[in-house]
């Protein structure tokens, strides 16, 4: 049985670059065919702040399953992605860091730490990655077309 789901993306500062915004909103709009998704934007700081602003959040979050994108993260292929989506209870929340990082006790309070690649991506490519990963993970799971497989 499928559950309506729940996606929140917790993501700092403001997406500056208009292509890469048009396409992530794209995303987003997509993503709600497959249930809820939101997106809380925190404002740019320095590393501390932004940590505990995220952190504020995720006590928001506390029946949810986190992932925190950080460049240590374990890897997944798009159906391995799906996989770990699957098995979750419904409630999702994604967090993307700034430009300078992540706060280690953001990393702590992280279910799963997630690398989109071994390449380093901007903040901003990084918010449009995961919401395509996001669409492509739960068009699979959804019997959809998007994922050639």
């Amino acid at each position: 049985m499928q559950c309506e789901r729940f996606i929140k993306i917790i993501a700092v500062g403001k997406m500056k670059e208009k292509n890469l915004t048009h396409l992530t909103d794209d995303f987003l709009s997509r993503l709600n065919r497959y249930g809820k998704c939101e997106i809380v934007i925190l404002s740019d700081s320095d590393v501390a702040k932004e940590g505990a602003a995220i952190c504020r959040e995720l006590d928001k979050e506390r029946n949810s399953a986190i992932f925190v994108l950080s460049e240590e993260g374990k890897e997944w292929t798009t159906a391995g992605f799906a996989h770990q989506l699957e098995q979750l209870d419904c409630r999702a929340v994604f967090v993307i860091g700034g430009p300078f990082g992540l706060e280690p006790e953001v990393k702590q309070r992280a279910h799963h730490l997630w690398s989109l690649s071994k390449l380093t991506f901007t903040h901003e490519m990084a918010r449009f990655l995961l919401c395509e990963q996001l669409y492509r993970a739960l068009n699979l799971l959804n019997g959809g077309s998007y994922h050639h497989v």
